[in-house]
């Protein structure tokens, strides 16, 4: 069994934390400053990262390429299966001319207004993306629509990216949370609480942080009675449904109703019109023809279609039906976390033949049926969705491969314990562990099952809330998100931004840090002003 060394660097934790981050740094470095593709960044960094772990953490060099299979094999099947698919919808509406008639509802039941509609679909509308799919599909999907009214789309992927937060955190029914009560022992539904009570602040800011990207302070002044019903709405339903409901299905309440009430709202309430925001009513040069007008409704219909759809297969477990657990070859407690005593390394491959991306291809199987879409335009379909998204395919299996790479070998925690042992200033780095944790994995869920237990520990050692902190990783996590290369690669894969993958992260990461900063003054109220906002519970360990 490999036991991870945690300073092989002179035996000091400093000089090892800056060799441990040169894999990030690398990704970091050509994605944003030298504006590489993402591919080529990600597998820049997945070779320093495995030189690195074998050459001076000392893994053996089997076990190091056993643990990059197994996050690329993990990254393809469920992450990539649920995107593709996700796509492939996306693709059926289009051909079937549901996507020009969503754009044609959207045009004619909502103000003549591009503001408008980047909080309606790229808030509003996202958040439902993102608790059926996720992953990066959210992105690609409402990035097309503002494109398609008007927006230039480096814009569109920058502004939704940023919408792109909040939900995670509740994302595949609070499988995030559920997994970081599994890892520190503390009960999900605190957890949930918790979390609750951190991310509802970010949600409500958020509209009017993107409007002054946008449209500036001109914008808020028109447009805040909008913006204080759509965030607040979601921030809301948020809290209410991870506090007092159930909090598995806080994503499916928060982004339902936000959506909801602010389309209601609009029926009652429009912005004075402003030439400059003006959507142009006629058809996006990227429409298809089709033989016959659709009704604007019907642009509904593909989303409509995998919600249902996607909520039925979760509630009745259906994805569970032919699960197959791999224990992976060579991996699988071959290592031991000396930061966890010495604790086995699982590494085991849940196959889900029936997971959501099955799901989702079902969907677009139905609606491609009841458009009556023939089986050769389906077919031309899938095709588009190969083209599409095989360079974030590639992509997300090397960064995942890397996140696994920096896990298993021990280098992901030298950094966490380098930052848990900056004493009473760990309060300003929490979010940030949760942050590197998703911006490698792309996956809330993954980064608490890294650095969740991790946080715990630290609080604990400095005598401050330990529920506290581990919500914190999983509120931090989702603020990495928007830098993911996952998340950017798939953003990117249906526009002509392809392989400028790093303009998009040059234009996110400012946004990025800010919102983590704003956490980490959350954070700070929480544990020191405000106590009685955290939540009481027992804990199991």
């Amino acid at each position: 069994m490999f036991h991870q060394l945690l300073t092989p660097v002179g035996d000091s934790l400093s000089l090892s934390f800056l060799v441990a981050i040169l894999p990030i740094a690398t990704v970091l470095v050509l994605l944003g400053i030298l504006r590489r593709p993402a591919w080529q960044a990600a597998l820049a960094g997945l070779a320093v990262g495995l030189v690195i772990a074998v050459a001076v953490w000392g893994m053996p060099a089997r076990i190091a390429f056993a643990s990059a299979f197994n996050g690329a094999v993990f990254a393809l099947w469920p992450v990539m299966w649920i995107v593709i698919n996700a796509l492939l919808l996306y693709n059926v509406a289009v051909a079937s001319g549901r996507f020009d008639a969503f754009r044609a509802w959207v045009i004619r039941h909502l103000p003549n207004d591009r503001r408008v509609v980047l909080i309606a679909i790229g808030f509003c509308f996202g958040a439902l993306l993102e608790g059926i799919a996720g992953f990066g599909a959210p992105v690609a999907i409402t990035a097309s629509l503002l494109i398609m009214c008007g927006f230039p789309a480096l814009e569109a992927l920058v502004f939704v990216l940023i919408f792109n937060t909040t939900p995670v955190a509740f994302g595949a029914l609070g499988a995030p949370v559920t997994v970081l009560g599994a890892v520190t022992g503390l009960p999900a539904p605190a957890l949930a609480a918790m979390v609750g009570r951190q991310l509802p602040l970010l949600a409500a800011i958020l509209p009017f942080y993107v409007m002054a990207l946008y449209g500036g302070w001109r914008s808020i002044r028109a447009l805040w009675p909008m913006l204080l019903v759509a965030g607040l709405s979601f921030g809301l339903a948020q809290f209410g449904a991870s506090n007092y409901l159930d909090y598995t299905l806080t994503d499916v309440f928060a982004a339902l109703g936000s959506l909801a009430v602010t389309l209601l709202f609009l029926q009652v309430w429009r912005p004075a019109e402003d030439a400059e925001f003006t959507i142009s009513r006629t058809p996006h040069e990227a429409s298809v023809a089709v033989a016959r007008p659709v009704p604007a409704w019907q642009g509904w219909m593909p989303w409509l279609i995998v919600t249902a759809i996607v909520i039925v297969w979760t509630y009745l477990k259906v994805a569970t039906v032919g699960q197959q657990a791999i224990h992976w070859p060579g991996l699988d407690k071959a290592v031991s976390i000396t930061l966890y005593h010495d604790k086995p390394y699982a590494a085991v491959w849940n196959f889900q033949p029936l997971g959501t991306g099955t799901a989702i291809l079902l969907a677009a199987i139905i609606t491609a049926l009841l458009v009556r879409l023939s089986p050769a335009e389906f077919f031309r379909c899938a095709v588009r969705t190969i083209r599409q998204i095989w360079q974030a395919v590639a992509t997300v299996m090397l960064i995942v491969a890397l996140a696994y790479v920096m896990n298993y070998s021990g280098l992901a925690y030298t950094l966490g314990l380098a930052v848990a042992s900056t004493g009473h200033a760990f309060i300003l780095f929490s979010p940030f562990l949760g942050w590197i944790a998703v911006f490698l994995s792309g996956s809330d869920t993954s980064g608490n099952a890294l650095f969740g237990n991790l946080q715990v520990v630290a609080a604990r050692q400095l005598h401050l809330n330990p529920l506290l902190f581990a919500a914190t990783n999983s509120s931090g996590g989702v603020l990495g998100k928007m830098i993911s290369p996952q998340n950017i690669a798939t953003g990117v894969s249906v526009t002509d931004l392809k392989g400028k993958e790093g303009a998009v992260l040059a234009r996110t990461f400012v946004h990025s840090i800010v919102l983590t900063l704003m956490l980490v003054v959350i954070v700070i109220v929480q544990q020191y002003l405000l106590p009685g906002m955290i939540p009481a519970f027992t804990s199991s360990q």
